[in-house]
């Protein structure tokens, strides 16, 4: 994923600054819908087992348990190593995509660089579909990689671009996705309309980093929220719902609110000691009279019937 030029990524996930070396004040938009529970056990479970059942050594290191554990820890990162190529190659897709937006707008841009890149790692079809789609939609790009902030809920983002299609304002997410046992591009997750929304509620957007200089929001009354999935056969575009939008709204707010209690408990350190039990009444040596309470440690002993 692209780090935008405010941006940070911490430990309490990607953090924005209002100018280049300032503050990190409040988290992403994505950050914020990371919040939201995203069960994938099952996915890194399968990476993992295909990635042990594939590996060339795995007959030799059936006969030799160092090299079999050593394939094994392997196998159970094969999951991450996926995920990461995946991001690699969304933000050279990505790149890419905000060339030809800096080209169409006549402005300085390396679209021959870019492409270049995606070749160099055998990713030109997705370059392909990104070009096709501009042919078939035709945008006239009104800004492109734009920081956005909302003050009031406390987030700021970057969106990818914002167009003028068919006479309509439209704020518009990329996604690189792959394709199907079809041949068809993925369809991108429902999320992104949370993440088009909170794009939609920003309330200023970022004109200089290095002063630190922003203006109010243009594009918040924006017609289309749209999502452009690229694959390597074809470029997918979605809108989102607009009866369903201020649910969204509702629930990114939400989601906003767990990220800053959240926030607040790791910056409140421990949250969990130890206490003792309460030492039997009248007692001069302190004998316990009644069980060991929780979190305090204790031998293990025989079981009283």
């Amino acid at each position: 994923m692209t780090q935008p030029r405010l941006a940070q990524q911490t430990p309490t996930g990607r953090m924005y600054a209002r100018q280049e070396g300032g503050d990190l004040q409040v988290p992403s938009i994505t950050t914020v819908i990371g919040c939201e529970a995203n069960d994938l056990g099952g996915w890194y479970g399968y990476s993992a087992a295909q990635a042990l059942a594939t590996d060339p050594q795995l007959p030799d290191a059936l006969r030799d348990s160092r090299r079999r554990r050593a394939l094994v820890n392997h196998a159970a990162k094969a999951a991450e190593r996926h995920r990461d190529r995946a991001a690699q190659r969304g933000d050279r897709v990505h790149d890419y995509c905000e060339q030809l937006a800096l080209r169409a707008m006549g402005r300085e841009h390396a679209v021959d660089r870019a492409r270049a890149e995606l070749e160099e790692h055998h990713e030109a079809r997705f370059a392909d579909s990104a070009d096709q789609w501009w042919q078939l939609y035709r945008p006239e790009p009104l800004a492109a990689e734009i920081t956005v902030w909302n003050s009031t809920v406390g987030y700021a983002g970057t969106l990818d671009l914002v167009a003028r299609i068919g006479g309509k304002v439209c704020l518009i997410d990329y996604k690189t996705k792959g394709t199907d046992r079809s041949g068809r591009v993925k369809s991108p997750d429902p999320k992104v309309v949370t993440q088009l929304v909170a794009g939609l509620k920003a309330e200023e957007s970022l004109v200089d980093a290095t002063t630190g200089e922003w203006e109010p929001w243009r594009y918040g009354d924006a017609e289309l929220l749209m999502a452009v999935a690229i694959g390597e056969t074809e470029a997918l575009t979605v809108q989102a719902v607009p009866e369903q939008l201020p649910a969204h709204w509702h629930k990114f707010c939400a989601l906003a609110r767990v990220w800053a209690r959240n926030a607040q408990l790791d910056a409140a350190g421990a949250q969990l000691r130890s206490i003792a039990p309460p030492p039997l009444e009248g007692s001069p040596t302190g004998r316990v009279a009644v069980g060991p309470a929780a979190g305090t440690r204790t031998g293990a002993g025989p079981a009283v019937d």
